[in-house]
């Protein structure tokens, strides 16, 4: 089943090592993130079918470096995917964007019989409290470009069969993603869809026509 076979393959995980100040965001190594962890590829994931990937950029503190699930944060796993947990109940900005375009796409067992929601690094990381990117930290990106690799073509291998993929974050993500993806030729081609932090921060006034935007695109992708 996917949901064992993701379960495993992320308990599994390895990480590198990060430069001082860096701290990696780990909630596999709490009990309870690791409990709705399951529940929650147990709920949706629990067939053989595959899915197209969504690539998010790396787990937020509020988020699934909480939660352990991308862009879900304890709030949206219990409304929204009906798994309660002993999580701090809070929200997070790009999880509220991510289930009010999956209530738009027709809720959440709809969407995820279609797409498997991950990221580019598979741990999220913070500095001085706040949530870093993988790439806004040279040495980091160097130390982690190996990892990144292998976590992106073992996903390919085990959850998609399909050519294309869906890329949430443009700018340097996408940039980087392009890179490795030309090199080792994961997919022939891949959808870049705006990040939803860089939404709610900068057109907020426009969110509707992004949700739409996301909703129109994912729905024409095929399996």
């Amino acid at each position: 089943m996917i949901n064992e076979k993701f379960i495993d393959f992320i308990i599994n995980l390895r990480y590198e090592k990060v430069p001082k100040k860096i701290e990696i965001l780990d909630p596999y190594s709490n009990k309870e993130s690791l409990r709705v962890t399951k529940l929650f590829y147990k709920k949706f994931f629990n067939d053989e079918n595959k899915r197209i990937l969504l690539f998010g950029i790396n787990p937020g503190r509020l988020g699934g470096g909480l939660t352990g699930i991308p862009f879900t944060d304890p709030y949206h796993l219990e409304k929204s995917c009906g798994i309660s947990t002993k999580l701090v109940i809070r929200k997070e900005l790009s999880s509220t964007f991510i289930y009010e375009m999956i209530d738009m796409y027709g809720g959440a067992k709809l969407f995820y019989e279609k797409f498997l929601v991950t990221s580019i690094c598979p741990y999220g990381f913070t500095k001085e409290g706040k949530n870093l990117n993988y790439y806004d930290d040279r040495s980091l990106e160097k130390k982690w470009r190996k990892k990144i690799t292998q976590w992106i073509e073992t996903q390919k291998k085990l959850f998609s069969n399909n050519t294309c993929c869906v890329l949430i974050g443009k700018g340097k993500n996408q940039k980087f993603f392009e890179m490795i993806n030309k090199e080792y030729k994961f997919f022939n081609h891949f959808i870049t869809l705006p990040h939803p932090r860089w939404v709610l921060q900068y057109r907020m006034k426009n969110k509707k026509e992004y949700l739409e935007e996301y909703v129109n695109k994912l729905s024409k992708i095929k399996l």
